[in-house]
């Protein structure tokens, strides 16, 4: 590598060899200065991190998304009952990590493209202008900074547009301490649905030209299917190559198959996280004020995410009392009719539960009494 640009590439068969067991937190210390990597360590996370650096910088320049989430880690007993969720922030050492297998995924894109060997590619058309014009208006509601938009907004600058409008997000929402779940949240439902196909269009959320899943070749097939593509065209395989007649196929069952284990996955996280719920109000009361988070908004009500655990409920317009809510055109802010007064995406509030329906993973929210 020569900053964020690749020098030389190379692709071989090899056997990894794991010399020493790292964990992102030890990674984030060595970073930090608070400890020191042993050698033969230091010299090499110094370089990896040279190079994430080159290449982040890069991304920005390219307008691709700043989206920072969290995705929740449960923890079993046992009889195989939940106890606790805990909550990953995205540090130095995991954005490391990131950088370098994107910059593989793209490498083995480049090869198998530059020689016309059939394969899946990962695929994220740039997005709708309308969609992105959307975006900026409804943002603009909630006195977020957003980017100028030209007159006649081409796919191209919508790609653009977009990948400045979620960096100023992540800056306002590093400011203010406001909006952390819900602003990201609708920056990414602007954006077409990512997919695999054996037609490149490039990654428009990576700001990528070329780019495949390569990484997980025992947990994704499309992965699979670019490791056979890639031994093919290295010679290092006699297996036949993946058939050009049946990536079609491939790609939209692997982006149904996709689609549907991340709605499996949603629904058991929002049973997981309704038993926790449930049992930390069997064990304190149900009385227990939560602090949260206006994170969606419909004409019956608010959805709200509270508590450090990342609960999340709906609060039903019915059950506020004193005044007549109304939905504002964008779907950022409920406007009492009387009081004037506004609830809005990314607003602190304050609720207490309802009801927890722990089967399937709903939660009924109720406003908390004014402390």
């Amino acid at each position: 590598m020569d900053g964020a640009e690749p020098v030389s590439t190379a692709f071989y068969r090899s056997v990894i060899r794991s010399g020493k067991r790292w964990s992102y937190d030890r990674i984030d210390e060595v970073f930090a200065g608070r400890a020191t990597a042993e050698e033969p360590w230091g010299e090499p996370l110094a370089a990896a991190r040279a190079v994430a650096g080159a290449l982040q910088a890069k991304r920005e320049q390219r307008h691709a998304l700043v989206v920072e989430s969290t995705e929740p880690q449960f923890e079993f007993d046992d009889a195989g009952n939940v106890v606790a969720v805990h909550r990953e922030k995205q540090t130095e050492s995991h954005r490391v990590i990131e950088h370098l297998m994107i910059l593989a995924n793209e490498r083995v894109a480049d090869y198998l493209a530059e020689r016309k060997q059939p394969t899946l590619y990962r695929v994220h058309e740039r997005p709708d202008p309308l969609s992105v014009a959307w975006l900026v208006e409804r943002l603009g509601t909630l006195d977020v900074p957003t980017p100028p938009l030209p007159e006649h907004l081409t796919p191209q600058q919508a790609g653009d547009v977009v990948g400045e409008a979620s960096r100023l997000v992540n800056d306002h929402v590093r400011r203010t301490g406001h909006g952390a779940r819900a602003l990201p949240s609708m920056v990414l439902r602007s954006l077409k649905q990512a997919y695999y196909s054996p037609r490149n269009v490039g990654h428009a959320g990576l700001a990528s030209p070329r780019y495949c899943h390569f990484t997980s070749p025992i947990r994704r097939y499309p992965d699979l299917v670019a490791h056979r593509a890639l031994l093919h065209a290295l010679g290092l395989d006699d297996a036949p190559p993946p058939k050009p007649s049946e990536l079609d196929d491939a790609g939209e069952d692997s982006s149904a198959a996709e689609r549907e284990a991340m709605l499996i996955e949603r629904d058991a996280d929002d049973i997981c996280l309704a038993f926790l719920l449930e049992q930390r109000l069997f064990d304190g009361g149900w009385e227990q004020r939560f602090e949260g988070e206006v994170v969606s908004l419909i004409s019956s009500g608010a959805f709200v995410a509270f508590g450090a655990e990342g609960f999340q409920g709906f609060l039903p317009l019915r059950k506020m009392r004193g005044d007549w809510w109304e939905l504002n055109e964008h779907e950022t802010k409920l406007v009492g009719a009387e009081s004037g007064r506004t609830i809005r995406l990314g607003d602190p509030i304050h609720v207490e539960v309802g009801r927890v329906d722990t089967l399937r993973g709903r939660v009924d929210l109720v406003p908390a009494p004014s402390s």
